[in-house]
């Protein structure tokens, strides 16, 4: 039996529901990502988006080998380890009695784990210190479910863009290499480095890589588009 595996998987519902998408990422010996999946769902809640990650995570990996998965999703880890066991007891009805809810993604992945050496591990989301794993997880996924088309690793995608939800850390790096040492500021005092969110779905000029309604765009020397592509 080989050692074990270190993954991370996530979900992503724009509007919950809304567009939806799932991401995995198995890192290599040093917890670098190594190979990983995203996919679209099309209208899906995030508690779905979350289950259907873990349940392709399942699939990919050899269950002959120690699993370790890194979630931010509480509600899936608890789904399939702490109330699992009294859903099926009840004839899957949940403590209000009702049945439970996304029951056959549940089943499915109660197969999955049954006779495997799985260790599941919560890591909190959108971190500047977080988990890399699970970030990668969560910028795949949320790209999923903004595009609705899938990517991967054997597909030779390009490694997820950065997620708007995450803080970005402050740090030297991020002043003006203006010759006065100033910050970049405009002319009616707002900072160059200001964002705005997107009314419409558009498309950043500078990566072209699409961006959707809502989220956080910035001004750049090409146009609209996401705030890491600014030129400085």
């Amino acid at each position: 039996m080989r050692e074990r595996v270190v993954a991370a998987c996530d979900g992503a519902s724009k509007g919950n529901p809304g567009p939806a998408g799932w991401a995995w990422v198995v890192a290599d010996e040093t917890e670098t990502p190594r190979r990983w999946e995203a996919g679209p769902l099309g209208r899906a809640t995030n508690n779905v988006a979350e289950l259907t990650a873990l349940e392709r995570l399942l699939t990919a990996v050899d269950p002959g080998v120690p699993l370790e998965i890194r979630m931010d999703s509480q509600y899936a880890m608890k789904a399939v380890t702490t109330w699992l066991p009294n859903w099926k007891r009840n004839g899957w009805k949940n403590s209000a009695g009702k049945p439970v809810a996304n029951q056959e993604l549940v089943v499915r992945i109660d197969e999955l784990l049954d006779g495997r050496a799985v260790e599941f591990r919560y890591v909190p989301a959108h971190q500047v210190d977080g988990d890399p794993l699970n970030d990668f997880a969560d910028r795949a996924a949320s790209q999923a479910a903004v595009v609705q088309e899938p990517a991967s690793s054997d597909l030779g995608s390009p490694e997820p863009p950065p997620s708007p939800d995450t803080p970005v850390r402050s740090g030297p790096r991020r002043k003006s290499a203006r010759p006065n040492g100033g910050s970049a500021a405009r002319p009616n005092g707002g900072s160059a480095a200001r964002t705005i969110k997107a009314k419409f779905p558009g498309r950043c000029p500078a990566c072209a890589r699409p961006y959707a309604a809502g989220e956080p765009i910035a001004k750049n020397d090409q146009g609209w588009g996401h705030p890491e592509c600014r030129s400085m």
